[in-house]
């Protein structure tokens, strides 16, 4: 992502993001201010339109972009009616895409029927303004400059929305066309139907090929009309069909759809309700009745927009900063909401939901969710929500646990109700051992060990669609993945095609899966799985130099015959990617947070340790200007992994690496990092680092600015640093409250700018009772509390958190 300083090219962006065109609407300002198009420019891939705190269904609009939508795209195709936030896949939704236009429709018209391709989204899109835009948490707003001037406004609820389309003063006739047959870019429709049920309601199902080339799933859809239209009609890839003959087709991506007809002189909008779902047609007529109905009659738009935005004031009150301007709060609240978006809700109103066994079952008093990123979400996004919405976090791993007893093993990367097998490694294990260690599988957690252990000592079937540990069988017998890629995948990825990041991936899983079975006194297993824990150090090639940095010592891939990887040439650096998924041996060396002891060791001790952290960060050049520095010195574009050896602040293997700092006794330099990454967050559709990964990085952004982050999975510990604002009260969703504050710094007498100026934590408190651990545990914080510290930024003050006593075991 190539993010930079404010210039004359980018003002027009900003003005419209910073000024409120693109987040205040005129109405009265939240209490927590959200602009949704921050992440929505330089392939951060969140969505602008609206959508429910782990909605069912978004509204948002479609242009050129494959993810659905980027600020800058030309025209708007429609809108569509599902979206994921942030992921960097393509294949992710814009199904149902409705557009709003007027003129003639029929032979020789401006929509002519007569001819082929004439209902094509990419034809009709539209021209729209940024002007007078709003994007709110639930709330989306635009103006198409197309087809005389036409305002679209849309809300959502958990599983229904609604959308209000007001022509412009004149107009005598205006149209709907709901398009089935196309999605998003890159997102291939390859069956669709619909059926015009009476003179407001259109019900269909659209079978779509979905992420990264998975599998064909459907969705059911009905939609409802506040007034009747006065014709319609279908069409296909030939061209139209006026009146009721309904065409459906099956077995290609063609355009697909039907338009609606509607008198609007009398200047009313046309407002459509509507719902989705993933079991059947009953299903979305049930989801439409039990969230856009009351006492048996339809909504009105103004009313569901209300439920939207108090629903999402909820959720987003959960945190209370002080000590922000409007730009920072703005910031803040929108990475909560884009953390709060997903997983999705599965499950209908009545709480069938389709499993991965393709069969329909009940949830029962849960809510079931799918959608699981969880290489991108066990770092960061799985975290926050079990801190904020603990009933959440148990719906959650119940899913999960769900999704293997009906799929028969446990998922990767999880979308509707199939496995993508997108990513590697083994991501599910961090991320249930850390719901386990929260709480969140109390009483189920013999059921979560059993299949987290099948998982961490096994592979699936051949027969099973999933992956899990293909890289099993050599990691169990030599202690490392091979290398291998020639290796047979069942979708994009597999472990051995990146044997030296899986190999690390594993041990750190085998790590967390210890503190569980050693809990459940499983001693056998706790103490093997410590011992494999250390298999990282089966890739760390001592001998592995970085010779224009002078270190020496980094991971690296070996292939099935146990030799180290090298180029054909016989050269190895540690700035290739060969081996390593999405990042270097650079990013990857960080990856031990089970073992940093060892690791300290491996690098040659803590004074080498930390002189290699200063070099990764470019720590004298963040000191000196931290907002040019991360521009320049760090990794920059959002699919730049490769031959790097700084820090990516963009993607996930070294998400975690500013606190190793804090983990090797200099916990100011994590404060120093954290405040100049925080740069990439801004109150502008550039303002997420990288895709936000279904609010991953968002996630990220708000532990950094609380002072607090999740350390080694299964731990239960969370590392500490300065906070961000003056003081954030933190809702526990378990009726207790956990306050962090910091008092105001004294005035630098430093030639470095205020921002550059580091600083120092010279006391901390919890519970007005001085604490020297530069961490607090699960327990410690589920408790409420207020954490409280002193600064200072005379060097000699730096002493809180530098002591070995002061660091975790497991970093000595």
């Amino acid at each position: 992502m190539h993010i930079f300083p404010p210039s004359k090219s980018l003002l027009p962006l900003l003005t419209g993001a910073l000024l409120g065109t693109a987040c205040i609407s005129q109405a009265a300002a939240p209490a927590a201010p959200v602009n949704t198009f921050i992440g929505t420019q330089d392939d951060g891939n969140t969505f602008p339109g609206a959508s429910a705190p782990f909605g069912m269904l978004q509204v948002s609009p479609i242009g050129e972009h494959y993810a659905g939508w980027h600020y800058t795209d030309p025209k708007i195709r429609g809108f569509g009616h599902f979206f994921l936030s942030g992921a960097g896949c393509w294949e992710q939704g814009g199904q149902l895409s409705v557009l709003p236009v007027t003129g003639s429709i029929g032979p020789g018209g401006n929509f002519d029927i007569s001819k082929p391709g004439s209902f094509d989204h990419k034809k009709y899109a539209a021209d729209y303004t940024h002007d007078g835009e709003v994007g709110e948490a639930g709330y989306f707003k635009v103006k198409l400059t197309s087809y005389g001037g036409i305002v679209a406004e849309t809300t959502a609820l958990t599983r229904a929305a609604a959308e209000r389309y007001t022509f412009a003063p004149g107009t005598a006739q205006g149209h709907v066309l709901v398009n089935l047959g196309q999605a998003n870019e890159r997102h291939s429709v390859v069956g669709s139907s619909l059926r015009v049920v009476d003179e407001r309601t259109v019900e269909g199902k659209i079978v779509t090929r979905s992420f990264c080339g998975g599998a064909q799933y459907a969705t059911w859809f009905r939609m409802e009309f506040d007034r009747p239209f006065s014709a319609h009609g279908v069409w296909n890839e030939n061209g139209g069909l006026p009146g009721s003959k309904l065409l459906s087709q099956q077995g290609d991506s063609r355009p697909h759809g039907a338009w609606f007809t509607f008198d609007v002189k009398d200047g009313k909008a046309v407002t459509a309700i509507s719902a989705i779902s993933h079991v059947d047609a009953d299903g979305a007529r049930r989801n439409l009745r039990a969230d856009a109905y009351a006492q048996g009659a339809p909504r009105s738009f103004d009313a569901m927009r209300e439920q939207a935005q108090q629903a999402w004031q909820q959720e987003l009150k959960s945190v209370n900063i002080e000590g922000a301007d409007q730009n920072q709060r703005t910031v803040f609240y929108t990475a909560l909401y884009h953390s709060l978006l997903q997983p999705l809700t599965g499950n209908d109103s009545d709480g069938r939901y389709r499993g991965y066994d393709d069969r329909i079952h009940t949830s029962g008093k849960s809510t079931y969710y799918e959608f699981f990123s969880l290489w991108d979400t066990y770092r960061a996004q799985n975290q926050l929500i079990a801190l904020l919405r603990p009933e959440r976090a148990r719906d959650i791993a119940d899913s999960v646990l769900k999704i293997r007893d009906q799929g028969g093993w446990l998922p990767r990367w999880g979308y509707a109700n199939f496995e993508s097998n997108v990513m590697t490694g083994d991501p599910v294990t961090p991320f249930l051992v850390d719901l386990w260690r929260y709480g969140a599988l109390k009483g189920r957690e013999q059921q979560a060990y059993a299949a987290l252990r099948e998982n961490a000592f096994g592979v699936p079937p051949f027969g099973s669609r999933n992956e899990g540990r293909a890289g099993n069988p050599s990691y169990l017998s030599k202690g490392y993945v091979q290398y291998d890629l020639s290796f047979r995948a069942k979708g994009m990825d597999v472990d051995p095609h990146h044997g030296g990041s899986a190999t690390m991936e594993y041990a750190q899983a085998d790590g967390a899966l210890a503190f569980m079975a050693e809990a459940l006194g499983k001693k056998d297993d706790a103490a093997l799985l410590r011992k494999r824990a250390g298999n990282w150090r089966n890739v760390w090639d001592a001998t592995a130099q970085d010779k224009a940095l002078g270190f020496q010592g980094f991971p690296r891939a070996k292939t099935s015959d146990g030799q180290w990887y090298t180029e054909i040439d016989g050269s190895y650096t540690p700035r290739a990617e060969h081996g390593f998924h999405e990042g270097t041996a650079w990013q990857y060396q960080w990856l031990v947070q089970q073992d940093v002891g060892g690791m300290v060791k491996a690098m040659g001790g803590r004074e080498q340790t930390a002189r290699r952290l200063d070099a990764f960060f470019a720590y004298d050049a963040l000191r000196a200007d931290p907002f040019q520095a991360v521009r320049k010195e760090w990794v920059m574009g959002a699919y730049n992994y490769y031959n790097q050896y700084h820090y990516n602040p963009n993607n996930e293997p070294d998400l975690h690496a500013p606190w190793m700092y804090t983990l090797i006794g200099q916990p100011w330099k994590t404060a120093t990092v954290l405040r100049a990454a925080e740069t990439l967050f801004s109150n502008a559709p550039n303002g997420v680092t990288g895709n936000d990964d279904l609010g991953t990085m968002s996630a990220w952004y708000v532990f950094s600015a609380l002072g607090i982050y999740p350390s080694t999975p299964g731990s239960g510990r969370f590392l500490l640093h300065e906070p961000k604002f003056a003081k954030a009260q933190v809702d526990l969703g378990n009726g207790k409250q956990l306050s962090i504050e910091k008092d105001a710094l004294p005035a630098a007498a430093s030639a470095l700018s205020p921002e550059a100026q580091p600083s120092f934590v010279t006391q901390l408190s919890w519970n007005a009772r001085p604490h020297d651990k530069v961490w607090l545990d699960w327990e410690q914080l589920q408790r409420g509390g207020q954490l409280r510290m002193q600064l200072s930024t005379d060097p000699a003050a730096a002493h809180w958190g530098s002591s070995p006593a002061s660091v975790p075991p497991d970093a000595n």
